[in-house]
This record gives structure tokens, sequence and C-alpha cells, in this order.
């Protein structure tokens, strides 16, 4: 009977196996089809030609192992395993934030002539790109394995933003039908961002700049194109010059964490008279007296707390992550100044999936509170909501996700 029993199971494997590769097949046989139907029109009516695309897209495949893939309407099973998304304590642990402060104080130094145009150019700190460099590929070191035309006609095809990668596609094309890069030199991550700087292609083609003048944009061999296309990026996202990123502060706890976030902005005077101070004990610097800032707690009550500037909000158009603005704006400062970690240490929090905190999220909404969008990221508003639903049930503020608050809401 237990032979038997094994005997079943191995051919329902067998069985489901070989119904998976036909479906598989059948998907294949469909984003061909795609390509053929909907791209090259697209594609032809922006100036590529079938040279360029059948060299790029005539043998792509779909990758299967990608993130939030769909297929027949039902998402994959993916892990989300981007640090962004883990507790903000993990971010800044271990060897990755000393390296990135000893490595880029080296080259600030080193391309200090290049950095010192590319800032009086756009009035964005050297430390600031040089840290952005660090982070996004550990200052050009870092190995960037996929094929750009198979991650994005995989996502443009597949994935749960579908347009957005279908734009970025054409625009990969562009780059290159226009001659900026041969069709095997576009590697990227497997989101499809491209070379040192990790532009996605659409903002290669808007923001790449020919620093060293060789005739084109080069983010993948160039650490002059590099510096610049990353100060121009951040300047035409809106980059104030002369102002900071932001401040560690301490916060008293008769202040509401729940009043982070970049539409509760007040004059850093008015947040001074409130009690907020930085934990250096030194006055915020008069440039930023009168001038609005905003309650940053990316770990609400658990974590160091920061006065920022917008420029904290223009490093998230970079990546629209909390930590890595603040990682962004951290390791810059330690660069250029010194100093250590963050005055307030990072608590161990409990860790959730993206599941939990996709269900907390839809439960607040349900109770009236607004989340910014359920998308399983524990975002400002997210955050805030979790302090203003804790304050109804006469609970510790604390606005962020624990165990107490997802069983109380989820289960």
């Amino acid at each position: 009977m237990k032979i038997a029993t094994t005997l079943l199971t191995f051919w329902l494997l067998a069985l489901s196996s070989f119904a998976n590769a036909q479906d598989r097949s059948a998907v294949q046989a469909a984003f061909q089809t795609w390509l053929a139907n909907d791209i090259w029109p697209r594609a032809q009516a922006a100036g590529i030609s079938a040279r360029t695309f059948d060299a790029a897209l005539g043998n792509v495949v779909i990758n299967w192992n990608l993130p939030d893939l769909i297929v027949n309407g039902r998402p994959l099973d993916s892990d989300q395993q981007q640090a962004e998304f883990r507790p903000p304590a993990r971010y800044f642990r271990g060897g990755d934030l000393g390296y990135a402060v000893s490595t880029g104080a080296g080259l600030l130094a080193k391309h200090a002539g290049t950095l010192q145009q590319i800032s009086r150019a756009t009035g964005v700190p050297a430390q600031t790109i040089v840290a952005i460099w660090g982070r996004e590929s550990s200052f050009g070191k870092a190995a960037i394995p996929h094929d750009a035309f198979e991650i994005l006609s995989t996502k443009g095809f597949m994935s749960s933003r579908a347009p957005y990668f279908t734009d970025e596609l054409i625009a990969a094309l562009q780059i290159v039908e226009q001659g900026y890069a041969a069709r095997d030199d576009l590697k990227s991550s497997w989101a499809g961002a491209l070379g040192q700087p990790q532009f996605m292609p659409s903002n290669y083609l808007d923001y790449a700049v020919d620093f060293d003048a060789n005739g084109h944009p080069d983010i993948w061999t160039s650490a002059q194109d590099t510096l610049a296309s990353i100060g121009a990026y951040l300047q035409q996202h809106g980059w104030v010059a002369g102002r900071d990123w932001g401040f560690e502060v301490n916060v008293p706890n008769d202040i509401a964490c729940a009043l982070e976030g970049p539409d509760n902005g007040r004059a850093f005077n008015d947040w001074a008279a409130m009690g907020i101070a930085r934990v250096s004990g030194r006055p915020f610097p008069e440039i930023e007296r009168a001038q609005v800032g905003y309650l940053m707690m990316p770990a609400g009550r658990f974590g160091p707390a920061f006065l920022v500037t917008p420029n904290f909000y223009v490093l998230k158009k970079y990546n629209e992550s909390d930590v890595y603005a603040l990682f962004v704006g951290h390791v810059g400062d330690r660069m250029q100044y010194g100093g250590g970690d963050f005055r307030a240490g990072w608590q161990e929090l409990d860790g959730f999936s993206r599941a939990d905190i996709t269900a907390l999220q839809a439960r607040l909404v349900q109770d009236g509170f607004d989340v910014g969008g359920v998308d399983g990221l524990i975002g400002f508003k997210t955050r805030r909501a979790i302090g203003l639903w804790q304050s109804r049930h006469n609970l510790a503020q604390t606005c962020y996700p624990t165990v107490q608050t997802v069983d109380m809401l989820v289960k």
C-alpha cells in the first residue's frame, strides 16, 4: 500500500509539472504574440528600426523568477527581499554602512574636482551624490547581471505594473537605436535599472549627462558621467541648494508621532518651540529656522526621529523608501563631517510579511484611516494611521506595527 501511495504521489507531481510546463509554454507563445502585435507597432512609432527590435527582442524569453508576476489574473508567489522592505534597523546594520562611509570618503577626495563642478552646476552636495552612487551600485563595483530586455519585456507583459515597464521597454529600445549603448551592454537589476546610478531607461534618456564629453552619456563605465547624472536627476527633481536633508532630533513623549509626514510641515522654529531639539544640542542652522521641516520617524517610537527638509523628499524621488533616503543622507554626512551612528538606537522590531502588512492596512482602511495605499509597505501614512488607531483605542502610540496591533486588527 505504501508503494502504491508513493507511486501515486510521483505521478501526481509529474502531471502537475507537465501541466505547469504546458501552461508556461502557452504563456510564452502569448508573450511572443504580444511582442509582435503590441510592442512592435509602438516601437515603430517611437522610431525603432526592425534591425534594433529584432536584435533586442528576437530571442527573449519570459523570466519566471521575477517578483510581482501575474499569470492568468493570479500573482505568482514571490518574496520581496529588497532591504527597503525590511525593518529599518537591518538597513543600517553590519558592514554596509561602514564600507559606504569609508569607501565613499576616499572617492569624495579622488573625484573632488569633478564633484565641485557638478555641485556648482546643480546645487547638490558632493557627499549626497557619492552616497547615492555607493548605495545604488557599490560605487560601480556591484554585479548587474540581468538582461534588461528580458527583464523589461517580462514585466511589461505580466507584472503588476505592466504599463510602466512597457514604457521602459520602449525607452530601452531607444537607447540602443540612438547608439548610446549596444544591445548586450544593457545589463540591469531585477527591476530593469541600468548602470552605476541604476537609472531606469526613461531616466537615462531624460537625465543622463555626458560630463566627459565623449559623445554619449556613459553610466556604465564612466564615474564622471555617473556622478553628473545623479546630480542632474536630483536637481531636476527639485533639490533646494543650500539646505540640508535633515537632522536627528529628540521628540518628547507628549508630541504625537502621528504628526509625521510631508503634509504636516511647519517651520523649524515652530517645531523647536514645541520642544523638539537636535540630539547634538546645537540649534538648527539659521538658514533652516524659518523654513518648513517635517517630522520623520521611520520606526515610530522604536528608533531615531528626524526633522527633514524638502530635500529628503527629493532623495525619495530616487527611491521611494524612507530608509533609503535616510541612509543616503546619513552616509553623506559621515563622509563629509565624520561622526558615528544615530544617537538613538534602533530597537529590534517584529518582522512581518507584506501579506501581514497588507491585511493590516486593509483593516485600517475599513476603519476610516488613510494608509496611502494597501501595498504591504510601512510608509509614513501607514505608520501615522497605526498611531491614530492606537490613540482611538487608548493604547500607547508607537506609530509602528507590533504583534499586539496586528493581532488586534487582523486576527
